[in-house]
């Protein structure tokens, strides 16, 4: 018997001996088999880290966690949320929340200053759509007002258009490591003259399961009033965000901006702000020409007197837009005019006059492609605002029922192309406590971007924070794969 014969023998009985195939047959001929599509299914693990809410002994923070319900998740499923504090994969910690079931949402409160940095994992039929929310309120001091952040999804690469370094603003970039080993971090800063020099924002090690805190201006001695944070994560990763709090007019948390691209949207302007600026860089090494639009809720409007931003390569731009909105829900879209270039941008928005103001952020968002989630709403405050900048979609808004108790209700909405619309939310029966919002496409409209603001008056002072809801990414495409023993016959074969 040949030896190409004996070996072919082998590899297939092998081969039978590891994936249980027992029968063994000629392969079809190329061809003979139509590709199979990929399945869609549900993510079986998501990963979420919270920083320290605040250094203030007068913060109120309120935590909440919920997880949308999937089909095809089973019946089994874990989420926690542990602190960062190095210490927990030493000794048992308590979970800060834990919730026990899709559709339910669940909620905490913590006071002062010592809450720590957050860790989590959902698993199972909990992990699809798994959003933490921490909403803290600040009633004096640098950043008093209204601050709130989604807690962020591990990464290696960040962007912050809008952050500072002024004489009034006290910026940190907060880097959060939930995993088991050290991450090495770069903390690069642009102005508007370019890359800043610094020897200590590199190689920043973020000690496994804990949180570093870096006040930017320890980074530069320069005092910019505009800055892009870059965040390159060399080993490991980090979630990352940029709490900027001003002296003089409250603050806000700073997430990422979406990935650069060369068309961004930036949704949910509320409609009393008395102030917008537009904060921009480019990523792509080329200057950026840029359309602006308003997408309002009558349609899409060309700002007169900023019709276009130019965007110089390696340099931060800032455009102040005044009260862009004129008492109009909006969302800004930037297009390319010429050459498209890859940007990264977002807004920095005021609500209120004189010393009582209060700031907050719009980064330039991911789009809703199937479903996004905002929690820790309340019954009176919140406002959602939906954009579709290109075409004509339909969307359906869910609220959950609430942290202690009611039912949940929908409604189905069609936001106009070019247009942002504030929805008239619907509201769970018998609410009690804090609930969730879902945001799902239901047609073959265009692109949806969609953000959450929630609002309260401190003494006068009209407190607010914005979060942009971008795609959960609650379902990963899976190809189908069956077992091909042409290969390892041509293998032998030609051996």
């Amino acid at each position: 018997m040949k030896r190409t014969t004996l070996s072919l023998i082998a590899a297939v009985t092998a081969l039978a001996a590891v994936t249980g195939f027992a029968a063994v047959s000629a392969p079809d001929a190329p061809g003979d088999t139509p590709a199979r599509a990929a399945a869609t299914l549900p993510v079986e693990r998501t990963s979420l880290v919270c920083p320290a809410p605040s250094s203030s002994d007068l913060a109120e923070t309120t935590y909440t966690a919920f997880t949308p319900a999937t089909e095809g998740t089973g019946d089994k499923g874990t989420a926690q949320l542990l602190p960062a504090t190095g210490d927990s994969a030493d000794k048992p910690a308590k979970s800060v929340l834990t919730p026990k079931e899709p559709a339910a949402p669940v909620g905490t409160d913590r006071s002062g200053a010592d809450a720590p940095p957050l860790a989590g994992t959902a698993e199972g039929r909990l992990a699809p759509g798994w959003a933490v929310q921490q909403t803290t309120e600040v009633a004096a001091g640098v950043g008093r007002g209204l601050q709130g952040l989604g807690c962020v999804a591990p990464d290696t690469d960040f962007w912050f258009p809008g952050a500072a370094t002024d004489a009034d603003r006290t910026d940190y970039v907060h880097l959060v490591n939930p995993d088991d080993s050290a991450a090495v971090v770069d903390i690069e800063l642009y102005g508007k003259d370019g890359a800043l020099e610094s020897e200590v924002g590199s190689d920043i090690t973020v000690k496994a399961l804990t949180s570093e805190p870096v006040l930017l201006s320890t980074l530069t001695d320069e005092e910019l009033t505009d800055l892009t944070v870059h965040v390159n994560v060399r080993s490991g990763r980090v979630g990352a965000a940029v709490q900027a709090l001003d002296e003089k007019r409250g603050g806000d948390w700073l997430t990422a901006s979406a990935d650069p691209a060369d068309s961004l949207v930036m949704p949910g302007i509320p409609e009393d702000a008395t102030a917008v600026r537009l904060i921009a860089y480019s990523t792509g090494g080329s200057d950026a020409d840029l359309k602006l639009r308003l997408a309002s809720p009558s349609g899409s409007i060309t700002p007169v007197g900023n019709e276009t931003v130019h965007v110089k390569a390696g340099m931060t731009t800032a455009v102040d837009l005044g009260d862009i909105t004129k008492g109009e829900p909006g969302s800004l879209v930037l297009t390319p005019s010429g050459t498209a270039v890859p940007v990264v941008a977002a807004l920095q928005v005021v609500r209120g006059k004189g010393d009582d103001q209060e700031t907050a952020y719009i980064p330039a968002a991911r789009s809703v492609d199937t479903r996004a989630t905002a929690i820790g709403n309340t019954e009176k405050g919140t406002g959602l605002a939906l954009t579709a900048p290109s075409a004509t979609t339909e969307v359906k808004v869910t609220a959950s029922a609430g942290t202690e108790g009611g039912e949940a209700a929908s409604e189905t909405f069609t936001i106009k192309s070019g247009t942002t619309q504030k929805i008239e939310l619907p509201v769970p029966s018998g609410l009690k406590g804090t609930y969730a919002l879902t945001v799902e496409p239901t047609g073959d409209g265009g692109p949806l971007y969609a953000s959450r603001t929630l609002t309260t008056d401190m003494d006068g002072v009209p407190a607010f924070t914005v979060q942009t809801l971008p795609d959960d990414r609650g379902r990963v495409s899976v190809p189908e794969a069956e077992q091909d023993l042409s290969v390892l016959q041509d293998r032998v074969l030609h051996d």
